[in-house]
């Protein structure tokens, strides 16, 4: 559907088939398209500079002005009924709003001239982790995202949910090796510091002025952490000071502080 004042089609059962095989791995890498749901994230999808091939909403009144922007982009537009939308989403209250991108991420190391701010995700698992992470980074003005081999994919939904548009701001790498990603930061002038328990404290390298520097983060797997040859691969080892009786932080929360505090750091 083109043209801004053509109304909305039906989605075609063909289209419908089509977009319910990205809720899986292999049908996203086999399309090379992904599927975004909720308002904010199909918002950015459509000021992406990407490739979105398809809007589809449950209200084209409610979302007239996604609708119009779509439409003036030369992006079709369909509607969903309340069937299609519970075949198309895996939340308990869907926003009814979808679109169909083109794969965000990419398996090289990004092309970054000077990056300042790089997460390094080691085989996390959990996909509202990672979206939460890749949030964060966006957030805080970090270069890049790299989820290393074993990683769950940046373009699952609960990811792209997770991250609310984020996945869309900046590069996010899947399926590095480890190895592979901390060298492309080294190469590229970054310190290596690996978020665990133990090691130095956060406070003690801000105070010392060490989180200035150019800085990759590696976040480790949300059960088992990093394992001893993982963070062999840092130059430091460093700890979030906790002061209550919380035995640990989760990764993403434990990202959002290390991230914030390195970016206040570099723009101090």
């Amino acid at each position: 559907m083109n043209g801004g004042s053509n109304a909305p089609e039906p989605i075609s059962r063909n289209a419908l088939r089509s977009a319910r095989r990205l809720l899986s791995r292999r049908g996203r890498e086999e399309a090379g398209l992904f599927l975004v749901e909720g308002a904010q994230a199909v918002g950015e999808a459509l000021r992406w500079t990407g490739r979105t091939s398809l809007l589809a909403t449950i209200d084209p009144q409610r979302d007239r002005a996604l609708v119009t922007e779509a439409q003036q982009r030369g992006i079709r537009v369909v509607e969903l009924t309340d069937t299609d939308v519970r075949a198309l989403s895996e939340t308990v209250t869907s926003q009814g709003l979808f679109a169909i991108c083109e794969l965000v991420s990419t398996a090289q190391p990004p092309a970054i001239t000077d990056p300042r701010l790089v997460v390094i995700c080691a085989q996390v698992r959990d996909p509202g982790n990672a979206g939460t992470v890749i949030r964060c980074a966006d957030a805080f003005g970090a270069d890049a995202v790299i989820l290393t081999k074993g990683s769950v994919d940046p373009h699952n939904p609960k990811t792209v949910r997770a991250s609310v548009g984020s996945v869309f701001h900046l590069p996010v790498v899947s399926g590095m090796d480890l190895a592979d990603a901390v060298g492309w930061a080294r190469t590229g002038g970054l310190q290596v510091l690996a978020a665990d328990g133990g090691g130095r404290s956060l406070d003690d390298l801000a105070r010392h002025d060490e989180l200035g520097r150019p800085t990759a983060w590696l976040m480790g797997n949300e059960a088992w952490g990093l394992p001893a040859d993982q963070k062999d691969l840092a130059d430091q080892i460093v700890g979030v000071p906790m002061w209550g009786a919380a035995e640990s932080l989760n990764l993403s929360t434990a990202a959002a502080v290390c991230l914030y505090t390195t970016a206040s750091a570099q723009r101090r």
